[in-house]
């Protein structure tokens, strides 16, 4: 069984401060290396704005919770650096966004829904109208199932015909 390799890359976000190395040790952790030579193992990307921004606002945070670095856009940052963010993001974060809502049980709550979201099929408790709310200016929306699995719908108007329908009984 051969060792796993070890990926860097040098990011550099605006000023000289904010330079920085990142790369994963053979344990799969991340390690950032500042312009100073300070060298943290374990970092985690954290989103600022995980819904409305996802791409914009990323903090690197230590494994005592400090900040240790800041990303204004992740499309600044270089490959392979940004595809380590995003692999590790991945990795962290669970939304599946709807595609279609199927069907539900009943329009009244608690019901069953059926939906297709990017992650697959599935299907989740609505315990009241309570769990969905708007996001934004941009039609989005966030569903809360009863074990507390968010469910993302980017824009509610982009849905088809029978999903909107479904959704606007509960809106």
């Amino acid at each position: 069984m051969s060792a796993p390799t070890t990926t860097s890359a040098v990011v550099n976000t605006g000023a000289p401060a904010n330079s920085f190395v990142l790369e994963r040790n053979p344990f799969g952790k991340l390690i950032l290396t500042n312009a100073q030579g300070e060298r943290f193992e374990g970092v985690v990307p954290v989103r600022a704005f995980p819904v409305q921004s996802p791409e914009d606002g990323i903090s690197m945070v230590s494994l005592d919770g400090q900040e240790v670095a800041w990303i204004d856009q992740l499309k600044e940052v270089s490959q392979p650096a940004q595809a380590l963010i995003q692999e590790e993001l991945a990795t962290r974060e669970f939304m599946p966004v709807v595609q279609k809502i199927v069907s539900v049980t009943s329009f009244s709550t608690p019901c069953t829904w059926q939906v297709e979201t990017d992650r697959g099929d599935t299907a989740f408790v609505l315990r009241g109208d309570e769990d969905i709310r708007r996001i934004g200016a941009n039609g989005a929306l966030l569903i809360a199932d009863s074990h507390g699995i968010q469910y993302l719908v980017r824009d509610h108007m982009a849905l088809g015909a029978t999903s909107r329908k479904i959704l606007d009984r509960f809106l």
